[in-house]
């Protein structure tokens, strides 16, 4: 795991016996290291967003949602390597909208979208602890290609705000990743149609609870 993540990631794997090591300031220097660790051992390689199964099993979640809601008009999905998007705009295909949403300090798939390619981009901010891929995975590109029409950024200010309010009013917990579908309500920077049927996807409650004094 990177230097970024959180501590109380880094302590639920260890808690579920992971032997947690980290390196590297970023998730790309973590994945070199876990390619280079895989090369060396055999180990199963599971990539955090960019393997076809990761992607399917993120799929299941927009079966769920239309089996227990029907078919909402538009779900809005944080987005950092891609994986929970592509596997949430596959199954969907444009039977409603997919809204890609990610912090203005960590824009892969919009400044892939601005370059025609996924690129590089820097990444920092509130919620680069889990939204901290430096570039857009390439099945998530090819879906989000398909799928996906609107992809917006936020600014750290309204995350961490609406981080906030989900716990206050809520009593709901979420790490600042998890927090986007909802500030990009409350900031106006998704503006919903008329009697239109929403889905928030509120995913990661991997935070120290104190954080949300």
């Amino acid at each position: 795991m990177p230097e970024v993540s959180s501590l109380a990631k880094r302590a639920r794997l260890a808690a579920l016996g992971a032997e947690v090591v980290v390196t590297g300031a970023a998730y790309s220097d973590a994945l070199q290291a876990c390619l280079a660790r895989q090369q060396q051992t055999g180990a199963l390689l599971t990539h955090a967003y960019d393997q076809l199964e990761v992607v399917a099993g993120a799929g299941t979640l927009a079966l769920e949602i239309e089996q227990q809601a029907d078919l909402p008009d538009a779900v809005l999905v944080s987005v950092g390597g891609g994986g929970l998007i592509a596997g949430i705009a596959s199954w969907f295909e444009r039977r409603t909208r997919v809204v890609a949403l990610e912090p203005m300090l960590a824009p892969t798939l919009f400044n892939a979208r601005a370059a025609g390619q996924p690129v590089d981009v820097a990444v920092s901010g509130v919620a680069a602890d889990s939204l901290g891929a430096r570039r857009i995975g390439d099945l998530a590109w090819a879906a989000t290609q398909a799928h996906v029409g609107d992809a917006l950024l936020l600014q750290d200010e309204s995350i961490r705000a609406a981080q906030l309010w989900l716990w206050k009013e809520l009593k709901l917990a979420v790490e600042p990743a998890a927090a986007l579908p909802l500030a990009a309500l409350h900031s106006g920077a998704y503006q919903p149609r008329i009697d239109e049927k929403i889905c928030l996807i509120i995913c990661g409650a991997n935070l120290d609870p104190a954080t949300l004094a």
